[in-house]
């Protein structure tokens, strides 16, 4: 089988860890593994995984303060992994620059196939054909889908994958309400297991990075309710 690429995983519970590296492994992915943030941050200094598996409850540094600081210098897709079930550690970890998470206990295959549909949307777009869509263009702010670029009043801004491909989904339809079940389906791009928690959180962030106000918004509306729409601008 194709290696798929490395997996670190950071977790300090030894049992846990060679269970992810087994599922992973099955799937063509390979692995390394340690049980500490300092640790983790050590082998993101020496490595360049493809992805991490990212426990929150470590015994040194915790899970946020690791994401924190792996985001100061990298992309990487991460996947965090909590023992609690309620948002608070989700949504915090949506936050501060997590891909995704995963709450133990676990069903192993859930796992990989999270892995798989992030990597999925990671890999690097194909070469722009002619027929590759239009730039998009929304007042001040503008798409340009053929270099995955955005610009707000021709500065770029830079948005994370998951972010960009959000706001791509409701630009190539606008005016659209769009569901937050719906566009976790299309934009996730696999049967997402988690709340419609994580779309207002990324909905949050991009406003953020786009000046725009929930309360007199530009661009992004909320149709309370039901879900977002982006504004129509002729």
């Amino acid at each position: 089988m194709v290696a798929r690429g490395e997996v670190l995983i950071v977790d300090d519970e030894p049992g846990i860890s060679r269970l992810i590296s087994m599922y992973l492994e099955r799937e063509g992915f390979q692995t390394s593994s340690v049980r500490t943030g300092a640790e983790a941050l050590e082998a993101m200094q020496s490595a360049s995984p493809a992805l991490v598996v990212l426990d929150i409850m470590l015994p040194d540094i915790d899970g946020w303060e690791v994401c924190r600081e792996i985001r100061r210098t990298s992309d990487v897709p991460i996947i965090m992994l909590t023992a609690r079930e309620g948002d608070e550690d989700k949504i915090v970890g949506l936050e501060i620059g997590a891909d995704d998470y995963v709450t133990k206990p676990f069903v192993p295959r859930e796992l990989v196939a999270r892995v798989k549909a992030i990597l999925r949307r990671a890999r690097p777009p194909a070469p722009v054909q002619a027929s590759d869509e239009a730039v998009m263009d929304f007042g001040e702010l503008t798409i340009n889908p053929a270099k995955r670029e955005v610009r707000l009043g021709g500065e770029p801004i830079q948005l994370r994958a998951k972010e960009y491909d959000l706001l791509v989904e409701l630009a190539r339809r606008p005016g659209v309400v769009f569901s937050r079940e719906k566009l976790l389906q299309d934009v996730w791009g696999y049967d997402f297991y988690g709340d419609s928690g994580t779309i207002d959180v990324h909905v949050r962030r991009l406003r953020a990075k786009l000046n725009d106000d929930s309360s007199n918004p530009r661009f992004i509306e909320t149709v309370w309710g039901v879900g977002y729409r982006l504004k129509e601008h002729r």
